[in-house]
């Protein structure tokens, strides 16, 4: 029986990035004083871009499962970043919008983690990283479907294309 290469898998290889990507990420933004993880500042940042986005579609735009998102807007509405309001078109739903905390906080945090992104994929030229971020999205673009969590651009209130 041959052993199997694990460490020239595609999953593994894609697991330790994602390893490195969530270390580098959180060291970072400590260091710079906040608690904020990376989903956290995925969520921050579509609630701001899309205020009043409900729950179920913002799990969609970020590609995580609804019970994740719920566990994430529960903390976020704990640190004061986030708060739920009775929506305009449904009295039964919520919408989520940044409270003015939130918006200091995301306004602090961006400048951390768009400094850190180059740190993610160490070891790669720039016009390397292009290239490798190029095929990364068109990858996912292609087995979005086949994730637990696709990522959604669309609801049936909202269509952002």
């Amino acid at each position: 029986m041959t052993a199997i290469p694990i460490h020239a898998m595609a999953g593994h290889l894609i697991r330790r990035l994602h390893q490195i990507s969530v270390s580098v990420f959180a060291e970072r933004v400590n260091a710079a004083g906040f608690d904020v993880t990376p989903v956290q500042f995925g969520a921050l940042a579509s609630i701001r871009e899309r205020p009043g986005i409900d729950q179920a579609t913002l799990a969609g735009l970020i590609a995580h499962d609804r019970v994740t998102i719920g566990g994430v807007i529960d903390r976020l509405e704990q640190k004061g970043y986030v708060a739920r309001r009775v929506a305009s078109h449904d009295r039964r739903a919520r919408e989520l919008v940044l409270t003015p905390e939130g918006e200091v906080v995301l306004d602090a945090l961006f400048p951390v983690v768009a400094a850190l992104q180059d740190d993610i994929l160490p070891g790669l030229e720039a016009s390397e990283r292009q290239v490798f971020l190029a095929l990364l999205a068109k990858t996912i673009a292609a087995g979005n479907d086949l994730s637990r969590a696709p990522m959604r651009t669309k609801n049936k209130y909202h269509s952002w294309g």
